[in-house]
């Protein structure tokens, strides 16, 4: 009976799983019933079909036409908004008007060839027989024209709708550096990536994903630096997405991530195409995608989180030393309320006398146990935190700031909390700022530390922490340890500090699979005039070598 019962859900779910198949796919099947696969010679007919896969959409416009003295029947289809007026009147609808051809008018496939050699005027001009791929490309913005007796159409480029300036990013702000940030245009980006690497190595493939969407994918790479394995291996994965939507790039990020379940992120992202370009100089793929600004890398080391474009744009030490306390911030954000629970509740002895006495007399006539009291804060942060970014910036910075002054200074005056709560809470929230790529993990790590220090006191955060390094070190992003660039090697050099630019000649070890060096090594004179004879005679030396 059992075995029945197993049976017939198997079967309920493989034949719900056919039904799937049958009517997903590309497009929606259901819809493109009746549809072509090729144009037919009728242009009436080839009318017909397009407006039925439109679904007789209200901005799919058509311009009939007729071409020269024998007016033979044409017409040209856009979809409103999309397209650029501009480049249809003057790319296409002027040139196709004023058309004389010499002698009788061709038909068939030399009628669109000579259109697209002597009469069309755009940058993009390609045949194509396919109606589903013409609409398509009428979904991406570009013109169709059709003719009659013509079994294909010829797909003109006149992408043009609005879209966002290049300005500088709101989510990573720098004092020194450029100030130019993604936007969501596709093109745009990948130009901007183009600007800072003008190499004919780099390497940009397109993809599209999504079923209904259509998403613009594009990877960038350096042919001679990526690892070829990361390359396929990213390949591998989006070709593997099966969705209906891919409406931004965290879509593709949850799909393609080593380690769904981590709190931590295996997949880089970036707004700024300066950071990408060194992403891509150090051997990473960069993976752009249409409608975001936000352009994601692979594979990712956990020390990316703590590193910034301006931390080689300053001077070694200062950046070193910003680094650090970097790396000191985000130990606060994540272990610092869990100190504070365990100091209170298990080990008082370590606690200063004086400091003891302070907290016994601001926590004297508190309600609450000290994890409910810090948990309390905690969330009250997180709320404040979510509702200044959500909200208008004037009004969220106001909630934000007073909100938090105001609500602090009452919960203390009311004895619902201690002021040491309130101190070691706002300290943690400062601290989380420094790392905001760490943000997510250092929240949830946070409340596992404070669970586990209000239960067994140091012994707990002491196992938490080791649990977390354990985990750590069993990541990969995309075959690369998620954890390399800690270990005790070469790429010290640009881990918890950072060494001059002419020191670091190398690569990172792990990430690319050949070409490791990427600058000569040379050590900046302290006399320019001893430096500028040493550069002529290494000069002379190889004009001597090339004699």
């Amino acid at each position: 009976m059992f075995l029945g019962y197993i049976f017939r859900k198997l079967s309920f779910l493989g034949n719900q799983y056919a039904l799937y198949r049958r009517t997903t796919g590309p497009y929606d099947r259901r819809s493109m019933e009746g549809a072509a696969k090729k144009l037919d010679k009728s242009l009436e007919k080839n009318l017909a079909c397009l407006k039925g896969m439109f679904s007789d959409s209200c901005d799919l416009k058509i311009h009939p036409l007729e071409l020269g003295p024998d007016r033979w029947p044409a017409a040209i289809l856009f979809i409103e908004g999309m397209a650029d007026n501009n480049k249809i009147t003057e790319g296409v609808l002027r040139p196709m008007n004023e058309w004389r051809p010499e002698g009788t008018l061709a038909a068939g496939q030399r009628l669109i060839e000579e259109l697209a050699k002597k009469v069309l005027c755009a940058g993009s001009i390609k045949p194509l027989s396919s109606p589903e791929e013409i609409v398509l490309e009428c979904l991406s913005g570009n013109t169709v024209v059709l003719a009659e007796g013509c079994t294909s159409g010829l797909i003109v480029g006149t992408k043009g709708w609005e879209k966002r300036s290049v300005s500088e990013p709101q989510a990573e702000t720098v004092i020194r550096g450029p100030r130019e940030g993604f936007t969501e245009n596709i093109c745009n980006n990948t130009a901007l990536i183009r600007r800072k690497i003008k190499s004919g190595k780099l390497h940009a493939e397109s993809l599209t994903v999504g079923r209904r969407t259509q998403t613009d994918v594009r990877l960038m790479y350096l042919d001679d630096v990526a690892s070829r394995q990361v390359v396929d291996e990213v390949k591998k994965r989006l070709s593997r997405l099966d969705v209906d939507a891919v409406l931004e790039s965290g879509y593709i990020e949850e799909y393609i991530e080593d380690a769904p379940f981590s709190p931590f992120s295996t997949v880089g992202y970036s707004e700024k195409p300066d950071v990408i370009a060194a992403q891509i100089l150090e051997g990473r793929v960069a993976i752009l995608v249409d409608g975001t600004p936000f352009v994601l890398t692979a594979p990712m080391l956990f020390i990316e989180s703590f590193q910034t474009t301006e931390d080689y744009y300053s001077r070694p030490l200062y950046a070193s030393l910003v680094r650090m306390l970097r790396f000191a911030g985000y130990l606060i954000t994540v272990f610092a309320p869990a100190l504070y629970i365990a100091l209170t509740s298990f080990h008082q002895e370590f606690i200063p006398t004086n400091l003891l006495f302070s907290i016994a007399n601001a926590r004297e006539g508190t309600p609450f146990p000290v994890l409910l009291e810090t948990m309390g804060m905690v969330f009250a942060f997180e709320i404040l935190r979510e509702a200044g970014i959500r909200l208008p910036r004037p009004v969220g910075q106001a909630i934000s700031i007073v909100g938090a002054l105001i609500m602090g200074d009452a919960a203390v005056s009311a004895g619902l909390v201690g002021a040491p709560v309130v101190i070691t809470v706002a300290i943690t929230a400062v601290a989380s700022f420094l790392v905001p790529a760490q943000n997510d993990a250092g929240s949830v790590l946070r409340i596992i530390m404070m669970i586990l220090a209000a239960f067994t006191g140091w012994y707990g955060i002491s196992m938490g922490f080791l649990a977390a390094l354990i985990h750590l070190g069993s990541l990969s992003s995309f075959g690369v340890p998620y954890f390399d660039g800690l270990a005790w090697t070469r790429d010290q050099e640009d881990t918890i500090v950072r060494l001059p630019l002419w020191f670091m000649i190398r690569r990172p070890k792990a990430i690319p699979e050949t070409n490791q060096i990427r600058g000569r090594f040379f050590i900046p004179s302290f006399r320019p005039h001893e430096a500028l004879d040493e550069d002529e005679e290494d000069a002379d030396e190889r004009r001597g070598e090339g004699t």
